[in-house]
């Protein structure tokens, strides 16, 4: 029973833009699912569903790698728009961004899960990001260029 109504609620998402959990369980209802809030927490927790933004400003309810897939593509967006420049000093890498965009940019690059960065520092402008060696930061900083440059 429990997968049958996961994958309703994958369906579902899908099929509208449900904006929250009493949206969800009115939906499961109408499918004919007997279903408490409690239970549709801990699907919405199993099956790591997230919100994402709409274009009319509201949320709803994605499955991860959907929602992965849109994310990506706009954290890419906000690192190339505000992006500056970079330099490094050891396994110290500096990003220069727009003024005001430097929590953006580090979202952004937390987001692409780069495994030599070991945690971004964000001010204004400027990023600091701790990466585990000087090689990695040659590596990782050879792979943001390309991405500002693709």
């Amino acid at each position: 029973m429990k997968t049958k109504r996961q994958t309703k609620m994958l369906e579902l998402i899908k099929k509208h833009d449900i904006e929250t959990q009493e949206e969800l369980s009115d939906y499961l209802q109408k499918e004919g699912y007997q279903v408490t809030q409690a239970t549709v927490s801990r699907d919405i927790r199993e099956l790591k569903l997230t919100k994402v933004a709409m274009s009319n400003g509201r949320q709803k309810y994605a499955a991860l790698t959907e929602a992965n897939e849109d994310l990506s593509e706009k954290y890419t967006r906000v690192f190339r728009d505000a992006f500056v420049s970079m330099d490094m000093a050891q396994n110290i890498l500096v990003i220069k961004t727009v003024s005001g965009m430097a929590m953006a940019v580090a979202a952004a690059i937390d987001a692409m899960h780069l495994h030599e960065i070991v945690g971004c520092i964000a001010g204004d402008d400027t990023i600091m990001c701790a990466v585990r060696s000087v090689d990695d930061t040659i590596a990782v900083m050879g792979r943001l260029r390309k991405l500002v440059e693709d």
